[in-house]
């Protein structure tokens, strides 16, 4: 028999449940920062030609390093410091207040950010960390729509003003305490919920990757020439690992290794199989063939379609969730881009912005008492326990996220394309970002 840690044999009560939560939120971090690389850094890096599949991988892991620096510095206290409704302060600049011990009194009280879980239960330095991870991941999807054409300065410039710019308030207004906080006194039609990120992570950048997309214009060669992925075993690879680093971005918004996280945990797991066989059983009917990019594809659609609702649904409303993810992505991949014309030339759009807009107002469709007692006495929630006030109060939030990334990414873009332009000489992505951005190449064949 092993004796117990000192800490594990005093502890107890409330001291061993922070422990025991904090362990957990680390184990989260950690899986959320591992989605950005080697997850979407495989998924996206397959999904490129040859000759750009480095830019990729430099955008994701760049941004791990940029945006960590930046979430430090003031990106954690312009999203969750002060009481203001539409802005951050500067209360935790240079994440002054942070502390890496639980207290009670001042840094465990994470109150305004999930409804329903009032109590406090990690350290605030933990609850940085595992935020500061979706303050990465969160541009890092932008980075499909113009992918093999933007140059690397314009994409530092523009991911970083995008982060502080759009993503800070928009955390601020959901989970700060602002004006879509569920709940919170100053709320637009009491709130919206969203529990792991619809509007905050995949409605914005999907919608700014649109945008960035149609201002950048298509891919040399666009519709006129054939551009299939280069290694699909790096796009079923990172996809797989996308899957399972989402339990940790879904199940551990609750902040908490409790019920509800396995409620989290099994809800993304059950849209994401939905999705995943969704989309490849369109493909079979209409093409004869279920590929693994179609897969790959609805599962990353029914992961992103479940965040907003993973601790306000059960299982089956989550298969159901995943199931309509596959459709609607599937549509907005293979039918509305060719119809449109855009070259959103990863996806981004259609299975973020998409399956981000869906999965919101379906939370209001879905979230029910039974999973989540947020208004306690048992109260309704969302439109299946026959309250629908908060079908349209995630609406809102949703038109309200699409304006702040439209108009936003706009400015910012304009403003980058005037000063040192957005996309790369012809020439340069004649030859690939690889070698005339970063000097490098991904394969040397001899």
């Amino acid at each position: 028999m092993f004796a117990l840690p000192t800490f594990w044999a005093q502890a107890t009560g409330s001291e061993a449940l922070v422990a025991a939560n904090n362990a957990w939120m680390l184990v989260c971090s950690a899986l959320v920062l591992f989605m950005t690389a080697p997850g979407l850094a495989m998924f996206y890096g397959g999904l490129v030609r040859r000759k750009n599949v480095l830019s990729v991988m430099m955008q994701c892991i760049f941004l791990m390093g940029l945006l960590t620096i930046v979430w430090g510095v003031i990106g954690y206290s312009l999203c969750f410091g002060g009481s203001n409704p539409f802005f951050g302060s500067l209360d935790h600049i240079f994440l002054r207040g942070v502390t890496r011990t639980y207290d009670e009194a001042s840094s465990g009280i994470i109150t305004p950010m999930y409804p329903g879980n009032a109590e406090p239960v990690i350290p605030l330095m933990t609850f940085a960390l595992f935020q500061g991870m979706f303050f990465i991941i969160t541009p890092a999807l932008i980075c499909g729509a113009f992918a093999e054409r933007m140059k690397f300065s314009a994409t530092v410039a523009f991911l970083l003003a995008w982060s502080l710019l759009i993503y800070c308030p928009l955390a601020h207004w959901v989970w700060g305490g602002g004006i879509l906080a569920y709940g919170g006194d100053n709320s637009i039609l009491g709130g919206a919920l969203d529990f792991a990120g619809g509007t905050v992570v995949h409605i914005s950048s999907g919608v700014s990757a649109l945008v960035a997309a149609l201002m950048v214009g298509p891919r040399m060669g666009h519709r006129r020439e054939p551009m299939p992925p280069h290694n699909l075993t790096y796009t079923a690879l990172g996809a797989a690992m996308l899957w399972v680093g989402w339990f940790g971005f879904n199940a551990g918004s609750g902040l908490a290794a409790d019920g509800l996280a396995s409620s989290a945990f099994c809800a993304t797991h059950f849209s994401a199989a939905g999705g995943a066989v969704m989309w490849a059983a369109i493909e079979w009917l209409q093409r004869g063939k279920p590929t693994v990019l179609g897969a790959s594809s609805g599962a990353v659609a029914g992961l992103v379609c479940i965040t907003p609702a993973a601790g306000y649904v059960g299982p089956m409303a989550a298969i159901g969730m995943g199931l309509l993810a596959g459709a609607v992505c599937y549509w907005g991949c293979a039918w509305l881009k060719q119809r449109c014309g855009y070259d959103d030339a990863l996806d981004a759009f259609g299975v973020h912005g998409l399956g981000g807009t869906l999965g919101a107002v379906l939370t209001g469709v879905f979230a029910t008492r039974n999973i989540n007692n947020l208004k306690g006495g048992g109260a309704p929630i969302g439109w299946i326990d026959g309250e629908i006030s908060l079908v349209l109060a995630q609406i809102v939030a949703v038109t309200i996220t699409y304006v702040l990334a439209i108009v936003g990414s706009f400015v910012i873009l304009k403003v980058i394309d005037l000063t040192i332009g957005l996309r790369a000489h012809a020439e340069d992505e004649q030859k690939g970002l690889d070698v005339t951005q970063h000097g490098e190449e991904g394969y040397i064949f001899l």
